[in-house]
């Protein structure tokens, strides 16, 4: 079931539905306020589409940084496993 929570993004207070515990919608509020001020800082004039814009490109190649890592080693997994298959075979007819 959905909960509503208020939460502030660059200044500007939402209501938002999440099925998440609160504690979660919190931690995704602080994290996305983070990635906010890091460009903030970085960003001469302030202008809040282009802070936000820059903060989500930041954001998704983050994400897009992980889900190649968690690929990459899916990948390293199955051959260990096919490895592991093998000596197990060996071992076996010894």
């Amino acid at each position: 079931m959905s909960s509503s929570y208020r939460i502030k993004v660059l200044g500007r207070e939402l209501l938002v539905k999440s099925k998440a515990p609160a504690e979660t919608v919190r931690e995704i509020e602080a994290f996305v306020n983070g990635k906010v001020a890091e460009v903030t800082s970085s960003v001469k004039g302030g202008d809040p589409q282009v802070v936000a814009i820059l903060a989500l490109m930041n954001i998704a190649e983050a994400y897009l940084g992980l889900v190649k890592e968690k690929d990459e080693l899916s990948v390293q997994r199955e051959k260990v496993s096919t490895l592991l298959q093998r000596l197990d075979s060996v071992v076996e007819k010894s």
